[in-house]
């Protein structure tokens, strides 16, 4: 058996299963990766040893018995620290939750403790998850297992960089901004951000600890290095929560079609308002004719009937305003004040965010309102085509920007080819996606020239999850789908 740092999900859940490998044997290797490998990433940053080894054993003697906890019986994994844990330190990178201890699970963990998997570790997050990077002043920086002077992207960067180094076979993130789907392009790796709504909130945060409600646009979802190992951990994790469960449930349809020649693809690489640096488009418009080459029927011009400007408008305010859940004091004040000013024109990001942040609900409900007809748009685009392929992010991994500064999402700026753009507009290819509901998977398709690799969101229709997820799995047997980073082994 090749080193069992790589073996996918899936196949390790079989091998258990067969008796060719232990659950504690599993857990144990995947530890000792920690141990080798963590210090130079800082990707895992808390770690549940003795109880998790517990959890192994029990597996184990339940294999002996032939008896099955679940679809994920046995497996060791490791999930953002953006999850409640029962009884183990949850964080989300805030100082002032550093010695948080939850009583309960998030719903999204307890549902992969049910199927059998055993959570070992929590992986890194910028704070509250509010950053394209992952730092904070708990557990400091996250490197980027392709190059450990680069961000492996945020917020859920210390998951994706777990994945690409071998130290999990399986995490749970989260994304209201990209926060899957951005580390999973930075890294090489693959994350699925599920339909709004089909995987529960509750126990995420932000908002802040024990809160029952779900915010808006925010997805919980799995990231993992193969398309089969997304949808064993979306089959556990999709579902309503409590009480709608009493008389709800979810039956996502089956793919359009699993025959290539049939897929109707999209392909949205260019827009004006939304950058992308040539190095990274070089691999993007490679990727849609290798795909065209190799019997994709493809659609350069499909795109959305929507206002990209007003697209994106809509998406900042109305993620601001969930993250306002998470502001301090002052923060609020500044907000308060910026909302009351008239808006100015080309105002920068920092006065948009906090006119978001304080953003009135009955300027919500005419948000909302635009977004339900944005809605309506994209589902004509798909009675069109199968799937839009679109970029994640401008950029390749980029150099670590770690400053002090409370706003850095809002001040700092990045070089897009000959333009500077700021953090948080570099969101924006993920945004128009997210704030319309929208399942998306990022699957790796290649690598620029100096080696960082390069993601594709493969996007579908609402609830068309399962389509999403047989495009990204037949795009990656064309292009080769995961491969480890260098000195990490395979």
């Amino acid at each position: 058996m090749s080193d069992l740092g790589y073996r996918s999900a899936t196949e390790l859940v079989q091998a258990m299963k067969a008796k060719e490998v232990g659950s504690r044997e599993l857990l144990d290797h995947l530890l000792a990766r920690v141990d080798e490998h963590n210090p130079a990433l800082n990707a895992v940053v808390t770690l549940d040893v003795e109880r998790a080894a517990d959890a192994a054993d029990a597996a184990d003697a339940a294999t002996a018995r032939g008896d099955t906890l679940g679809p994920l019986h046995g497996l060791p994994m490791t999930v953002k620290d953006a999850f409640e844990t029962e009884g183990l330190r949850t964080t989300c990178g805030a100082p002032d939750l550093a010695d948080h201890v939850p009583s309960t699970d998030a719903t999204a963990v307890a549902r992969l403790k049910a199927a059998g998997a055993i959570v070992f570790g929590k992986t890194n997050t910028p704070t509250y998850t509010a950053d394209l990077q992952t730092s904070n002043p708990v557990f400091g920086t996250t490197n980027n297992p392709w190059d450990t002077s680069r961000s492996p992207g945020g917020s859920s960067g210390g998951s994706a960089a777990a994945l690409a180094a071998g130290l999990t076979p399986l995490e749970l993130g989260s994304d209201i901004g990209g926060s899957i789907r951005n580390p999973s392009h930075q890294c090489g790796t693959l994350g699925h951000k599920p339909s709004f709504g089909i995987v529960p909130g509750r126990g995420h945060i932000p908002g802040p600890p024990g809160s029952l409600g779900a915010g808006d646009v925010n997805v919980c979802g799995p990231m993992a290095r193969t398309v089969e190992d997304l949808v064993l951990a979306l089959d556990v994790l999709a579902g309503p929560d409590v009480p709608a469960s009493t008389g709800w449930r979810l039956d996502l349809p089956p793919a359009r079609t699993d025959q290539r020649g049939e897929l109707r693809v999209g392909a949205w690489l260019e827009e004006p308002d939304l950058p992308v640096a040539p190095d990274v488009a070089e691999v993007l418009s490679a990727t849609v004719d290798a795909l065209a080459a190799a019997g994709f029927a493809v659609d350069r011009a499909a795109r959305p009937a929507v206002d990209v400007a007003e697209t994106t408008h809509l998406f900042e305010q109305l993620v601001w305003t969930v993250m306002s859940a998470t502001v301090d004091p002052d923060t609020w004040e500044l907000s308060k004040a910026v909302a009351d000013a008239p808006p100015a024109d080309d105002e920068p990001l920092l006065f948009r965010g906090g006119r978001a942040t304080a953003l009135r609900h009955k300027d919500w409900i005419a948000l909302d309102e635009v977004r339900q007809h944005q809605r309506m748009a994209w589902a004509d685009l798909f009675r069109t085509v199968d799937v839009l392929l679109c970029p994640v992010f401008p950029v390749a991994a980029f150099p670590h920007q770690i400053d002090d500064d409370p706003f850095g999402i809002l001040n700092r700026t990045l070089a897009v080819g000959d333009r500077d753009v700021a953090h948080g507009e570099l969101t924006h290819w993920c945004g128009v996606i997210g704030v319309a509901y929208l399942p998306s998977t990022v699957v790796p398709v290649g690598f620029t020239a100096d080696g960082r690799p390069v993601g594709i969101q493969v996007v579908a229709d609402f609830l068309q999850d399962r389509t999403a997820l047989s495009v990204a799995a037949a795009i990656g047997e064309v292009l080769g789908g995961f491969r480890p980073p260098p000195g990490y082994g395979a």
